[in-house]
């Protein structure tokens, strides 16, 4: 059984998955501090008011909690930034597969020139053979 439930783990990339999680986690917690330490003092700065995040707008016994609002909607933008700025520069996208310098001429199969319009060993014409 134990020898089983390793092969799911391994098979399925549960753990994998976990991992990933708990690196999630981490850079989630991270991210938060960047921008909660470094970047939001800055904002809070230039706003014309320091104490914008509790501005309500009360309309009669309905509070909205607007500046709570968009406190929040800055953070997520902000953040989400962060994140796909460090997945640009952490995940690379892989390198284009080069075409093959050679091919197989369809009529002799000899190996030929990829660019080549006429077999160098049977003369037969492959203009348009892939």
């Amino acid at each position: 059984m134990w020898r089983e439930f390793k092969q799911f783990m391994v098979k399925e990339n549960v753990l994998a998955l976990a991992i990933a999680v708990v690196i999630g986690a981490a850079m989630g917690k991270l991210v938060t501090a960047l921008v909660n330490d470094f970047i939001m003092p800055v904002v809070s700065a230039v706003t014309p008011s320091g104490n914008w995040r509790s501005y309500t707008l009360d309309v009669g016994p309905v509070s909205f909690l607007i500046g709570d609002f968009i406190g929040a909607l800055i953070d997520f933008m902000i953040v989400a930034f962060v994140v796909w700025r460090i997945s640009k520069a952490l995940i690379r996208p892989a390198p284009a597969a080069e075409k093959p310098a050679t091919r197989e001429c369809p009529h002799c199969r000899s190996t030929i020139d990829a660019r080549a319009t006429r077999c160098a060993h049977c003369t037969a014409s492959v203009v348009g053979a892939a």
